[in-house]
């Protein structure tokens, strides 16, 4: 194996494919990039069972590769990382001296580093799933970022530490929940495609990663995997078994209060707030009427806080609500910015965030008891 490449192209590729190296992978192949080199491209593989990832490398006048001799070598990750990312030089050599014993040559410096035999790196499937559809690049990044921060972080119920994705009639819904929070998404779709799937959150964060700023992502789906296509890059992940929980029914039908308020000042006012503390959870609470809306909180231990949100209107008789602070901030991180709209059903009772004028995104939260 002989070829010489642009160097920093070669970085970002071996950065790309290895976000999905674990440190920690019982494997020892499973903490290398794969590089496979044939006549006509390059393939790199970087994988830790859960999530894999193939960038395959085309000679054009970007990269300047040039293919000397075919091969494949397995290479721990952090190594080749370094040597590429600190080896001086615009144009890199890397050729396999003796076996599994590597060169990798710069303008004035050469490492030799001991690789690992490709036959000893796990085989993985990477064939297309049935399903697919096209999705913009900015559409896929509104749906992880508005709905895989309300995952759980918690593995007692591992369906719900990912992103349900489910498709019908032409159009995309994509739901995510911890229990105590839920996030909504919806996205009309081209293609005639149906299916019920959950992916990790963990998953969707290193295809956020990966998304460039102008591009159509290609999205491949079964029962067993999902896979994202994006430019010569795919990004393959495991799926999350189980029967993802009814969440339609948590959402309420009819409210009988409703606050309006800017984003930005509830954000402001909540970020003020979250000092103060019980047990590692800030809570804070609305008392809402038609003439005041005021945020609190308070603690035994630190203190307490008390803000008139001075631009909110309040519809409906007198109501008091506490809730997560974190919960309620960053549902309005993820909204787009704006006057946001709550609908409320009771002090007990799940209440509802969204953008006012976009009904493609809906949040949930549920309030919590207080004694005080």
């Amino acid at each position: 194996m002989n070829f010489t490449i642009n160097k920093r192209y070669f970085y970002e590729k071996l950065s790309v494919v290895s976000r999905a190296i674990s440190v920690f992978s019982p494997l020892p192949a499973f903490s290398g990039v794969k590089i496979d080199v044939s006549a006509t491209q390059i393939v790199l593989t970087g994988s830790d069972s859960d999530i894999s990832i193939r960038s395959t490398i085309l000679p054009d006048e970007d990269n300047q590769l040039t293919i000397n001799d075919i091969g494949s070598i397995v290479i721990e990750a952090k190594y080749i990382l370094e040597i590429v990312r600190k080896i001086e030089g615009d144009v890199i050599e890397i050729e396999i001296l003796d076996d599994t014993l590597t060169r990798i040559s710069g303008t004035n410096a050469q490492f030799k580093i001991n690789g690992m035999k490709s036959t000893d790196y796990p085989a993985i499937d990477f064939s297309q799933p049935r399903e697919s559809f096209q999705i913009s690049s900015e559409v896929l990044k509104e749906i992880i970022t508005q709905t895989s921060f309300a995952t759980s972080d918690r593995e007692t119920r591992p369906v719900l530490t990912g992103v349900n994705f489910s498709c019908q009639d032409h159009q995309l819904q994509c739901v995510a929940t911890d229990s105590y929070r839920l996030a909504k998404k919806l996205v009309p779709i081209d293609a005639t495609v149906s299916f019920n799937i959950t992916i990790p959150s963990k998953s969707l964060q290193e295809v956020l990663k990966s998304i460039g700023e102008e591009e159509n992502v290609t999205l491949y789906v079964d029962h067993k995997k999902a896979q994202f296509l994006i430019d010569h890059t795919i990004i393959q992940t495991r799926l999350i078994d189980g029967a993802y929980p009814e969440t339609s029914r948590l959402i309420p039908a009819d409210f009988s209060y409703e606050l309006r308020i800017d984003s930005r000042e509830l954000l402001n006012a909540i970020d003020r707030a979250s000092f103060i503390k019980n047990d590692g959870v800030y809570i804070i609470k609305f008392s809402l009427d038609g003439s005041e809306c005021i945020l609190s909180s308070s603690s035994a231990e630190v203190g307490s806080s008390m803000e008139v949100l001075s631009n909110a209107e309040f519809k409906g008789d007198h109501l008091n609500v506490s809730c997560n602070g974190r919960y309620v901030f960053e549902a309005l991180k993820a909204l787009k910015p704006g006057e946001i709209v709550f609908h409320l059903c009771g002090e007990m009772k799940p209440f509802t965030i969204h953008t006012d004028g976009d009904d493609s995104v809906l949040m949930l939260v549920v309030p919590l008891r207080t004694y005080a």
